[in-house]
């Protein structure tokens, strides 16, 4: 074993000073930019739009609770194991689960609820720019009533009774910019030439960040990375000292500890942590893939996921701010101030900054540009983990080429979301084709690094790569705690399965039919890939042979580098010669976590 050590102390060295030779493959200028892009892919939408109505959708402190607890469990250490593997493997999501090519289907899954996502993450980016354009206005359109909205608009200067009565920013941007239906019973209709022409912008935007590859987004990561921040810490004082505030934010950190039993809020934590740092999509193994293979990412996990979860209690807290000063001008209760659903950020923020008595038009701008910016990071993450796996696979197809179709096609999918309809559309491909699908998916790639891999073997690739041992914690999480938490969440979750509805609304059947098909796609990719792999497979082997064989790793699996490449081939041969190998299985399961 020393020679082992050794020749791994030589390969540090030898890493730190040559750094890496890149086959052609790109690379981050520099550190800061893997960080930087990490953050504006991880502190984007899925914190300031997503968690603040899911949070509201599930009793506020009520699901905040389990969302630390998943945060610390789950989101972290997929996080870090994502990090990891991306890194090592130097490839896309698909080719990276070249280390169980019997899973390998849990990676083009997770590629297609990315692509699912990526459509409705526009869509919002379409909302937020036609809210930026009309912020320019000398009146901010969503702080006044219209005469034919009649009595149930809360007007600020009148005097009459404001019981249960709706703020002017609601009914604009249910009436104004979605015009949307009471239900899509008779279908979803046309879609909104307004927002068509913002979502073409927004696909524009995104496409031409895409073309200039992934040195010029972590150049654009900088300030992606930074400038929400600003704005959030504005927004935040603004929302805690409005007349009510505190209610409201009372309520988003005070629990109903009977409801921490719901299944239901359990499986909204694990999802919203999936988008909040963009775990379990595939987008992380892409960008770590672009790493310097000795970099040293552990602090970077940290900072990460603290900066996420504070973006998150940030965005939480003042939306509840503005949800109970609207409750206390309504006179209502926080859960019936104003409804739920996606489009809550459209409501609470813009009536918060109706509120400025100083310049209200420049908080909304700069409000709104920092929205559109979270989208540009989210999306941009996304686009690259899509045109990577296509990269990875036609190697000598140009990079502007993928960049301009994913941005047609993409753009002609998200068209559905623009629709009167669109908002329950959304809702119903988060539900059945990002959400539900990813928390399986999840559960697979846990198994397919923790058991089939092994956690063992990935804890020597570590040390290998980064010339440090691996903590217990880490190997805990990624072989038992995570993996029997979201199976415990998915089976509670399926027990306790209703009906989707939109803000109360039901869905038509074919609606659900049409979801259960997303989710079936999603799904079907496991069995797909391992009979594909299962078929790649030497011909002249037996069934149980080839069977075993996608068991194991690819003869390809390995650091991209043809040196490393041969350096890791050399150290698993010594490695294979000096373990033991145990047939008890109790024994084996031990090795695996501990050993």
């Amino acid at each position: 074993m020393s020679g082992v050590i050794k020749a791994e102390s030589l390969l540090l060295e030898d890493r730190q000073s040559v750094k890496k030779i890149n086959n052609g493959k790109e690379q981050w200028g520099n550190g800061l930019e893997f960080l930087f892009s990490c953050i504006s892919l991880s502190v984007g939408l899925g914190n300031i739009w997503r968690f603040p109505y899911i949070a509201f959708q599930n009793g506020g402190g009520t699901f905040v609770i389990p969302y630390l607890i998943v945060l610390l469990i789950i989101g972290r250490p997929i996080y870090y194991m994502e990090i990891l593997v991306g890194q090592f493997s130097g490839k896309g999501c698909l080719q990276a689960f070249n280390m169980a090519p019997i899973l390998k289907g849990v990676a083009a899954g997770q590629v297609l609820a990315t692509i699912a996502s990526i459509t409705y993450y526009s869509s919002v980016m379409a909302l937020t720019l036609r809210f930026l354009f009309v912020a320019f206005f000398p009146v901010l359109p969503w702080s006044y009533c219209r005469p034919n909205w009649g009595s149930e608009c809360l007007d600020a200067n009148s005097i009459e009774n404001k019981t249960n009565k709706i703020s002017p920013a609601e009914l604009y941007f249910h009436k104004i910019v979605l015009r949307e239906y009471d239900n899509i019973d008779e279908g979803i209709g046309l879609p909104n030439w307004d927002l068509v022409i913002c979502l073409a912008i927004s696909w524009f935007i995104i496409g031409a960040v895409l073309i200039k590859g992934i040195k010029s987004s972590g150049k654009v990561a900088y300030f992606l990375g930074t400038f929400p921040y600003i704005i959030l810490v504005v927004l935040l004082i603004r929302a805690v000292t409005l007349p009510g505030a505190m209610q409201g934010i009372k309520f988003f950190f005070t629990p109903v500890w009977k409801n921490l039993i719901n299944p239901m809020v359990w499986y909204a934590a694990v999802t919203q942590v999936f988008f909040s740092l963009a775990i379990c999509f595939g987008t992380l193994i892409t960008y770590a893939s672009y790493n310097n293979f000795s970099r040293n990412v552990y602090n970077d996990i940290v900072i990460i996921t603290t900066m996420d979860t504070c973006s998150s209690i940030i965005a939480g807290s003042i939306t509840f701010g503005i949800v109970g000063h609207l409750s206390y001008e309504t006179k209502s209760s926080i859960a019936d101030a104003v409804k739920g659903g996606a489009g809550l950020a459209f409501i609470t923020y813009p009536d918060a900054i109706a509120k400025f008595k100083i310049l209200p038009q420049a908080f909304a701008i700069l409000f709104f540009s920092m929205l559109f910016i979270l989208g540009v990071g989210s999306t941009v993450g996304m686009g690259s983990c899509i045109i990577r796996v296509v990269k990875d696979r036609f190697p000598l197809i140009s990079n502007w080429s993928l960049s301009v179709s994913l941005s047609v096609i993409g753009f002609m999918c998200s068209l559905v979301y623009m629709t009167p309809g669109g908002q329950f559309i959304l809702n119903l491909v988060d539900f059945y084709g990002v959400s539900f699908t990813a928390l399986i998916l999840a559960i697979g790639e846990l198994v397919a690094v923790g058991w089939i891999y092994g956690v063992k073997r990935f804890c020597e690739d570590i040390k290998f790569m980064l010339g440090m041992n691996t903590s217990i914690y880490w190997r805990l999480c990624w072989s038992l705690i995570s993996p029997a938490l979201l199976l415990s969440v998915l089976i509670y979750t399926l027990l306790d399965l209703r009906p989707l509805t939109y803000k109360n609304r039901e869905y038509p059947r074919a609606a659900h039919i049409i979801g259960w098909c997303l989710t079936t796609l999603g799904l079907l990719q496991i069995p797909l890939w391992a009979a594909y792999e299962f078929y790649r497979q030497d011909n002249t082997r037996d069934v149980k042979k080839k069977f075993l064989n996608i068991l194991k790793p690819s003869p390809s699996w390995g650091p991209l580098n043809s040196h490393l490449h041969e350096e890791y081939s050399n150290q698993r041969l010594e490695l294979q010669i000096n373990q033991e190998k145990s047939k008890n299985i109790f024994n084996k399961i031990y090795e695996n976590i501990f050993g």
